[in-house]
C-alpha cells in the first residue's frame, strides 16, 4: 500500500489526509480488488498498472480478455428482449415498405440529435425522406406537444417516431390519436407505472422491462431498434438485389450521444464508444468532421473531445439558437452546408459561454449566501434575467463548487420558472422531483438520479426548497460525509510515458461510471507555474532525476489547489491528476490534468 501509517489512515496515499481541496487521498483498490489485480496480471500476463486499473473498475480475472476487446457481437442483446420492441419494429417496417411519410420527433440535446440523425440516415439509405422536428426549448419545451404533432400531420406524416422523449407525453399523444396518427416511442428516461397510449413504447427503464439495458442512452436504444428493424426488413426480403444499410457506419454518432448523455461507460455502452471512436477517426460523417475541425480537435478522438468540445457546440443550438441545427449538421451529405452549420454552432457556443459567465456570477453569489446562512442540503437559485437554455450548466457549476445537488431556475414575466438540477453521486434527484410533482409543488418535472428538469411557480419556490432539503438531507449528508480523491497508483514524471498511455488506453475509453485513472506524483518540485487563458493554471513538475511533466488545472486560479501551485514555485508538492496525450503542433506528449495538490508538510488533519 502507498503511504500507510496507522490503522485510521491505512489506505491513505502518500499520507494525504487533507489536501488543498480538502480531500483525503485514498487508494482506489480495495483489498479484494488488489487480489483480483494480482490474479489478472498473473493469469493474463498483463502489466501491474493495467491490472490495477481494470480491477478497480470491477473487472474480475475471468473477464479480462473480453474487457480488453469489447465486442458489439458479444455484448449486444437481442433487441426483442426489450418490451414493445417487436411491435415497434413491425410498425416501422410496414411504413418503410409502404414508403409512408415518417416524422421523427427528437429531444434538443446531443442524445436527441444523434438519435434523430441515425434513424433519419437509416431511412434515407432505404430511399425514404423523413422529416425531423426538434422542439424549441423556450417556445415548445421538452418533448412532444399538440401543435407540433398537428403540423407534422398536416405536412403528410403517416407515422410519428419520438426519440429520447415521449414516455410521459399523455396529452400530446391524445392529439395524435385524434388525428389518426400512429406513434412509436423510443426513450430511456425513468417512468412510472402509467404509460401513454401509443402503438409501441420502447424504454428499457419501463418498470415492466427486464432487459437490463437501462444504462443505455436514447441513442443506444435507437441503435438497438435499428438492429431489430434491419433484421426484420432482411427477413422480409427487403434487401434482395440491393445493398443493405451499413449500421456500423452510424457508431460515431452513437458514441457521441452516449458520452454526452453521461451514461455509464460499461458493458454495451463501452463497446458503442470504443467502436464509435474508431469510426469517427475515419471522418466519414461530414457534419461531425466539420464540427471537429471547428472545435480544433487534434489527434485520435477521445471521450474528452466528444463531451467537452463537440457536444457543447451541438447543445448550443438547442440552448440559445436553432434547436434543429445539431440534427441537420449530423445528417447532411453536403460538406459546404456542414461547414456553415459547424461555424454557426461554434459562434453560438461562444455566445453561450459569455451568457453563462454572467449568470454564474449571480448564481454563485446567491448560493454562497445560502450556504453561509443555513447550510442547505440542496441549493435552489433563480432569476428573471437568466436564459432558460443555460440553467442546466449553472446548476452543474454550483454542484461542483458546493458539492451538493443544485437547481438553477429561469423565471418569465408571469412567474413561471423553468429549472434544471444536477446531483452528486448517491443522491437521486429525479426521484425527488417526481415526488414534488405528485405533491403539487411542481407543474411538471422529471429526470434521472443525476439530472432533472422542472417547471415551478415562483410562489412555490421557497416551499420547494424546503421539500428538497427535507427529503434529500440524509442522502446528501451520507454522500458528502467523506471527501476523498481516489488514486489508482503513484508515478513519477519519468514514468508518465507514451508507452504508459498506450497501455492505459486498453482499459478505456473512460467516462461516466468508468473513471479515468488518477495518479499521485509524490514530492515533485514545481519548476514553473502561471495563469493561462481564462483562469487556468499551468505548471511544470520536476522529478528528482530531472525529468519533467507539464500539467494544467482548469479554472483554478482562485481555487485552493491553483493558489498552492502558484505560490509553490520551487517547492516540492504532492500532485494528483489524470494523464492525456497533447498533440499540439503534431508532436504527441503526455500531459497531466491536475485535480488536487497537497503540501507534504501539511497533509495531516
Amino acid at each position: 500500500m502507498l503511504g500507510t501509517s496507522g490503522e485510521d489512515d491505512r489506505r491513505l496515499v502518500l499520507g494525504v489526509a487533507r489536501s488543498a481541496n480538502d480531500n483525503a487521498w485514498r487508494e482506489r483498490l480495495s483489498a479484494s480488488e488488489a487480489r483480483a489485480a494480482m490474479a489478472i496480471s498473473q493469469m493474463h500476463g498483463l502489466p501491474d498498472v493495467l491490472a490495477r486499473v481494470m480491477a478497480a473498475r470491477g473487472v474480475v480475472p475471468d473477464q479480462a480478455p473480453e474487457f480488453l476487446e469489447p465486442s458489439l457481437k458479444t455484448l449486444m442483446p437481442d433487441p426483442s428482449l426489450l418490451v414493445d420492441m417487436d411491435a415497434a419494429v413491425t410498425r416501422v417496417a410496414d411504413a418503410v415498405q409502404a414508403h409512408k411519410k415518417i416524422a421523427i420527433f427528437g429531444d434538443y440535446d446531443v442524445d436527441g440529435a444523434t438519435s434523430s440523425a441515425i434513424f433519419a440516415k437509416y431511412l434515407q439509405w432505404l430511399g425514404l425522406d423523413p422529416v425531423i422536428h426538434i422542439p424549441d426549448r423556450i417556445i415548445e419545451g421538452y418533448g412532444p406537444n399538440g401543435p407540433a404533432i398537428e403540423n407534422l400531420r398536416q405536412g403528410g406524416a403517416e407515422l410519428l417516431v419520438t426519440l429520447d422523449c415521449g414516455s410521459t407525453s399523455f396529452e400530446a399523444f391524445e392529439t395524435a390519436r385524434k388525428l389518426d396518427l400512429d406513434v412509436v416511442v423510443i426513450d430511456h428516461h425513468q417512468v412510472g407505472e402509467t404509460l401513454p397510449g401509443v402503438h409501441a413504447l420502447v424504454n428499457p427503464n419501463r418498470q415492466d422491462d427486464l432487459s437490463g439495458q437501462g444504462h443505455l442512452a436514447a441513442v443506444g436504444v435507437t441503435f438497438l431498434f435499428l438492429v431489430g428493424l434491419n433484421r426484420e426488413l432482411r427477413r422480409r426480403g427487403a434487401f434482395e438485389g440491393g445493398r443493405q444499410p451499413d449500421l456500423m457506419a452510424l457508431l460515431d454518432l452513437v458514441a457521441l450521444g452516449t458520452v454526452c448523455d453521461v451514461v455509464p461507460l460499461k458493458g454495451l455502452n463501452r463497446a458503442y464508444v470504443t467502436r464509435g471512436l474508431a469510426v469517427m477517426h475515419q471522418r466519414r460523417n461530414y457534419g461531425l468532421t466539420a464540427l471537429s475541425d471547428t472545435a480544433r480537435v487534434s489527434g485520435k478522438p477521445a471521450p474528452y473531445h466528444l463531451g467537452f468540445l463537440i457536444g457543447p457546440r451541438i447543445n448550443a443550438g438547442g440552448r440559445i439558437g436553432d434547436a434543429a441545427l445539431g440534427a441537420r449538421l449530423l445528417t447532411t451529405e453536403d460538406p459546404h452546408e456542414a461547414r456553415a452549420i459547424a461555424e454557426r454552432l461554434d459562434q453560438l457556443n461562444t455566445e453561450r459561454q459569455a451568457m453563462e459567465a454572467v449568470m454564474l456570477e449571480q448564481a454563485d453569489a446567491e448560493a454562497a449566501l445560502a450556504v453561509e446562512a443555513r447550510e442547505p442540503a440542496v441549493l435552489l437559485t433563480g432569476s428573471d434575467d437568466w436564459h432558460p437554455g443555460i440553467v442546466g450548466l449553472i446548476a452543474s457549476r454550483l454542484k461542483e463548487t458546493y458539492r451538493r445537488p443544485a437547481f438553477a431556475i429561469s423565471y418569465d414575466e408571469t412567474g413561471k420558472g423553468t429549472g434544471s438540477g444536477r446531483s452528486i453521486s448517491g443522491v437521486d434527484l429525479g426521484k425527488a422531483v417526481r415526488q414534488a410533482v405528485e405533491d403539487g409543488l411542481l407543474e411538471k418535472g422529471g429526470g434521472h438520479a443525476m439530472a432533472a428538469g422542472l417547471t415551478v411557480r415562483r410562489e412555490k419556490a421557497a416551499e420547494l426548497e424546503s421539500f428538497f432539503n427535507e427529503v434529500l438531507k440524509e442522502e446528501v449528508e451520507a454522500a458528502t460525509a467523506h471527501r476523498e480523491l481516489k488514486v489508482d497508483a503513484a508515478l513519477t514524471a519519468t514514468g508518465a510515458t507514451l508507452d504508459l498511455m498506450e497501455l492505459l488506453e486498453k482499459a478505456g475509453p473512460y467516462g461516466a461510471g468508468h473513471s479515468e485513472p488518477v495518479f499521485a506524483f509524490p514530492a515533485h518540485r514545481i519548476s514553473f507555474a502561471d495563469v493561462v487563458g481564462k483562469g487556468h493554471v499551468r505548471a511544470t513538475l520536476a522529478a528528482g532525476d530531472g525529468s519533467t511533466l507539464k500539467g494544467i488545472c482548469f479554472k483554478a486560479e482562485d481555487k485552493p489547489y491553483g493558489r498552492m501551485l502558484l505560490e509553490g514555485r520551487g517547492k516540492a508538492l504532492h500532485v494528483a491528476g489524470t494523464l492525456s496525450i497533447d498533440t499540439w503542433q503534431g508532436t504527441p506528449k503526455v500531459q497531466l490534468r491536475i485535480l488536487d495538490v497537497a503540501d507534504p508538510q501539511k497533509v495531516r488533519l
